[in-house]
């Protein structure tokens, strides 16, 4: 058999899965109207089964497919994928089942984004966060939707706005909320039900162990480039990703979502576990760590990092605690509690000596998703 004989018969293959796993929603009476509530905590009606939906956040598509076993049948447009930051995710996803690729409807930013194309598109659902519609449910956008009888939920509250003074963040609270909305979008509640149970179960194996613990400075960046410093990640998100998994953020940062440090504070902060991060994109820029690609080469990206003007007089370099991450286990938040455990492991190697992120990982892909996902999703540069 030929390789795209192979791969037809993957797309049939998971094209029948996929009307397995829609069955619940299928079920539905016609024209049985579905209610569902978003992350912000807006409840909107649905007419009914949802057939085609355009993501305003491509990384959504990884949330559908925890749920359901081939999204891009559903997925008709998307905009932001190059947040995705993974070839190997967005050749995955990208073409649906009549050969054609999933509609880009706009970039990285709101003012990308194409209200004539997607309203081209037909969509059931428009499922957007609150960095590409910073209005939250009001707003040109919205409304245009809306006019057209399109709903609109969202999937993500995280903006650019500064958050309320002294407020904490929770991260996988809000993935819990995205995942129970996915639920009721797609139909299967239950499975929703069951991943977030499996991502409670784990969390709370770790931060059970860490009660009583004192943190360990660390230095997560934000965004590791090799001829540029020091990008340190804020109090928001990965900073609250960082303290669940037993590590504090340098002293000096008080920004909620990232702030550029001298050489000189880093330096005088002295963490104790550099944790860099990297992607599929900008390889000659910085550390190429994503699922598919090479491990050799994201420790080689990790050697140059550390080559960088002052990183020799870190305890973390000195020590040989230097590590990094795929993007995608900071802005998936599926995919959190992969960061969760194996920044713990980095932080606290004594007390997490038997905690197994590998099988966390391996157990994701043999539990909820039709394609496992690869490594490396993390990479040390010793060991």
């Amino acid at each position: 058999m030929d390789l795209a004989s192979m791969d037809l018969d993957r797309r049939s293959f998971l094209t029948l899965l996929g009307a397995a796993a829609a069955a619940p929603t299928l079920a539905r009476a016609a024209g049985a109207r579905v209610v569902v509530t978003d992350v912000i905590g807006r409840t909107v009606e649905l007419a009914g089964p949802v057939g085609r939906i355009v993501l305003l956040d491509a990384r959504d598509v990884i949330s559908m497919a925890l749920l359901h076993p081939d999204p891009s049948l559903l997925v008709v447009g998307w905009a932001d994928v190059a947040r995705l930051d993974s070839d190997l995710l967005r050749r995955r996803y990208e073409t649906r089942p009549d050969g054609s690729l999933i509609a880009e409807v706009g970039g990285q930013t709101p003012d990308t984004l194409s209200v004539e194309h997607i309203l081209s598109l037909t969509p059931d659902l428009v499922v957007a966060s609150a960095f590409m519609v910073p209005e939250l449910g009001e707003g040109r956008l919205v409304g245009q939707l809306a006019a057209a009888g399109i709903p609109v939920v969202f999937s993500n509250a995280a903006s650019n706005a500064a958050p309320p003074a002294g407020a904490a963040g929770d991260p996988i609270g809000d993935m819990g909320r995205a995942m129970r909305m996915w639920g009721e979008v797609l139909g299967v509640p239950a499975r929703a039900r069951t991943f977030t149970d499996f991502v409670a179960d784990r969390l709370a194996r770790v931060t059970g162990r860490l009660a009583g613990v004192a943190p360990t400075r660390a230095y997560l960046e934000v965004q590791s480039t090799y001829d540029d410093c020091c990008w340190a990640a804020g109090q928001r998100i990965w900073g609250d990703l960082l303290r669940l998994a037993g590590g504090s953020t340098l002293s000096a940062i008080e920004a909620s979502w990232y702030v550029k440090l001298p050489i000189e504070q880093l330096m005088t902060e002295a963490p104790a576990v550099y944790i860099a991060s990297g992607g599929a994109y900008g390889g000659d820029i910085r550390p190429g760590i994503a699922p598919g690609l090479d491990p050799a080469a994201a420790r080689a990206g990790l050697a140059r990092l550390v080559a960088r003007t002052g990183f020799e007089t870190l305890p973390a370099v000195r020590d040989g605690r230097v590590h990094g991450v795929w993007t995608g286990l900071l802005t998936v938040a599926p995919l959190n509690i992969l960061f969760v455990e194996i920044a713990a492991t980095w932080l606290h190697p004594a007390l997490f000596a038997d905690l197994d992120p590998a099988a966390t990982l391996d157990e994701i892909g043999r539990r909820f998703l039709a394609d496992p996902l690869p490594g490396p999703c993390w990479v040390s540069l010793v060991g």
